[in-house]
């Protein structure tokens, strides 16, 4: 074993840059005694996000690195995410019953000492027909009023609702890189020809096309789909996901809004169709939009029409972007001396933005786990196990969304119901919520990527059925939940009038006049 000096990143975009800014910024560079970070990337290789939405662990990964909010709101076209809202996922438009649901991204409300709600809010205590995340937080109200999450005043990456960012993918990976080299990163720009083995099979450097030999002590593969590196090279197996989640296809268009002063939604507008969902995301300038949908339940001209359909006038003179989806995973991620970052070791379609999210989680797993000793056999096990794990829960994650539908207007909604396409470790999950509420010992933490709260926003979002085997001892602090409720509905009026409007806060951002350096302060 030698000790590890460098690291060579081949390809660039999110993946790349975010895990060359984040090991700079936790291994050290070279020039501080640290690890030589170089990444290569084509000139003729493109990003291939149109939009992206992320995940409220993005606040954290950002000051880690050391870029401050306003200049990532600026340079980024960012905007502010607060949740999801859900429209039609439980049944077709039209029918009677709620059109949407809310997954916001606060925790429900508890105060110290007070009841757990959930189980009285099960029980009716919060009124009838009231929504579970309307009744135990006050962040719909505040997202429906189109307010911001946070006020002019509160520090970077702080404020009193929880939240993430829709922002320009393109964008935020010129951002990283920037401030990536700034940190040290060494750039090389070239095209990739093969990829070289020694005799134990680990890479031995990688060829360019014009020849160039790159060698290094750790590779990490952020290809994208072609993995060149773990899949082509070290013949890592892909795991289709095609049997449980069905859709592949995605045609992308950007929407000019009607005006400048368009309010802009703190949330993901996702609107079932017969074959997929529509995704709506509000940028400054614009909105990124698309259809998700399965190419064995409609035809590209059909998910075409959808869209129009959805976008309506907007979509005149403008043409969609096709996108075909590998969705799936490969169980092992890192072998010998090559890991595999981002879309190079999966992809779980864009519901819930797991995308950047898992490029965050494997980028500082790399970090945590460096084998400074060369010692790569333990921390490549550890790294898969846990990478393995989380893909599995995020798989039942997004499962449940499609599986707990009352549609039965299309196929592709049948078929997702089917207990057939629902994998066994969510089936069982369910079986268990059917008779008390998902809590926190069904989760293990440090594997999750979305906390109980989010399973239950979309559980009962989705109008799943928990029968209460409530009585008194069980329960007995009904009239205390029900005062709860109420005091949440007040504190929900009361945050209108001390949240900015949504856009005036981005603008405000936009406008500060203070620029970020390599040494940006971490919040």
């Amino acid at each position: 074993m030698k000790p590890i000096k460098n690291v060579l990143i081949v390809g660039g975009g999110t993946a790349g840059w975010l895990t060359a800014a984040f090991l700079a910024r936790t291994l050290g560079s070279q020039a501080q005694n640290g690890i030589q970070i170089t990444l290569i990337e084509s000139r003729e290789i493109g990003i291939i996000g149109v939009g992206e939405g992320s995940f409220p662990s993005i606040r954290g990964t950002l000051a880690a690195i050391g870029i401050d909010e306003a200049r990532f709101v600026r340079e980024c076209n960012a905007t502010f995410k607060q949740g999801v809202k859900f429209v039609d996922w439980v049944r077709p438009h039209g029918t009677p019953g709620h059109d949407h649901y809310f997954h916001p991204f606060n925790s429900p409300s508890q105060r110290p000492g007070g009841p757990e709600l959930l189980s009285y809010w099960l029980q009716g205590a919060a009124g009838s027909d009231i929504p579970f995340a309307q009744a135990v937080s006050m962040q719909k109200r505040v997202a429906d009023a189109f307010r911001a999450p946070k006020r002019f005043s509160d520090e970077d990456f702080l404020g009193p609702m929880n939240y993430a960012y829709h922002f320009d993918a393109g964008s935020f990976a010129r951002l990283l890189g920037e401030h990536a080299r700034s940190l040290g990163v060494r750039h090389v720009l070239a095209t990739v020809k093969n990829t070289e083995l020694d005799a134990d099979g680990a890479i031995a450097a990688i060829v360019t096309t014009d020849a160039q030999r790159l060698s290094a002590d750790l590779y990490i593969d952020c290809t994208g789909f072609s993995a060149n590196l773990i899949g082509e090279a070290l013949g890592s197996p892909f795991r289709s996901l095609s049997d449980v989640l069905f859709v592949d296809r995605a045609l992308a268009m950007q929407i000019p809004y009607a005006t400048e002063t368009t309010p802009i939604p703190s949330y993901t507008i996702s609107t079932a169709h017969e074959a997929g969902w529509t995704w709506d995301i509000g940028l400054q300038q614009r909105r990124g939009t698309g259809y998700v949908f399965s190419s064995r339940h409609t035809s590209e001209e059909r998910a075409e029409h959808i869209l129009r359909n959805y976008l309506g006038a907007a979509s005149d003179n403008l043409e969609p972007r096709l996108l075909k989806l590998n969705v799936g995973y490969r169980e092992t991620q890192w072998i010998k001396n090559c890991v595999a970052v981002g879309l190079s070791g999966g992809f779980l379609e864009p519901l819930e933005s797991s995308g950047v999210g898992l490029i965050e989680t494997a980028a500082y797993l790399i970090g945590y786990l460096f084998p400074f000793n060369g010692d790569l056999a333990p921390v490549a096990k550890t790294f898969n196990a846990h990478m393995k794990a989380r893909y599995e829960r995020i798989i039942d994650f997004i499962k449940m969304h499609y599986c707990l539908t009352q549609r039965q207007d299309h196929a592709f909604w049948h078929d997702n119901a089917a207990a057939a396409s629902i994998p066994e470790s969510l089936q069982e999950k369910l079986a268990m919520w059917k008779c008390r509420p998902p809590g926190r010992m069904d989760f293990i933490t440090d594997l999750e990527m979305y906390p109980p709260s989010s399973w239950q926003y979309v559980l009962y979002g989705m109008e799943f059925q928990t029968q209460m085997y409530a009585n008194p001892v069980s329960h007995p602090r009904f009239e205390e939940a029900r005062r709860e409720f109420h005091t949440i509905a007040q504190m929900a009026e009361r945050a209108l009038g001390n949240l900015p409007d949504h856009r005036m806060l981005v603008e405000h951002l936009c406008n500060k006049n203070t620029m970020a350096t390599p040494h940006s302060k971490v919040a």
